[in-house]
């Protein structure tokens, strides 16, 4: 399981040192792809796989469904974590997402987040006095 929240500079290649807390969870092939609020989600192969898995079981005769996937599919990349335990976030993402060099690198339970550190600040700011309203208007996921 992922958690925390650890900011870091993207050097001046696009590579991102992966927190020491995360990486060994995090394996040697991973998956980015577009996340939700402007943020990039990183995911180690197994959970991708059951992501992939998730996804096929999804109607790809409805028009949302196709958007979804389409966005879904076309943002993943498949990258490797270096022995200095750094992902080479792809420039395409990184200026797609407006995402600079400073980031943050959140633990989002199943999966990482990296976000433009300046953008989440703004996303955070915007939520935090709606968190415990927010928490208690959430329902578990129903297996």
């Amino acid at each position: 399981m992922y958690f925390g929240s650890f900011t870091h500079n993207l050097d001046e290649k696009g590579r991102l040192m992966i927190p020491r807390k995360m990486r060994e969870e995090l394996g040697y092939k991973v998956y980015i792809m577009k996340g939700f609020e402007g943020s990039l989600s990183l995911y180690n192969e197994e959970r991708y796989q059951k992501l992939v898995e998730e996804f096929s079981r999804l109607s790809f005769n409805q028009s949302k469904v196709r958007d979804y996937l389409r966005l879904q599919f076309a943002s993943t990349y498949e990258m490797e974590v270096d022995k200095l335990g750094r992902v080479q976030i792809p420039t395409a993402l990184l200026t797609k997402y407006n995402i600079s060099k400073e980031v943050l690198v959140l633990g989002i339970g199943d999966h990482i987040e990296v976000w433009d550190k300046a953008k989440y600040e703004e996303y955070e700011n915007n939520i935090r006095d709606e968190f415990e309203s927010i928490a208690e208007n959430i329902d578990a996921k129903k297996e």
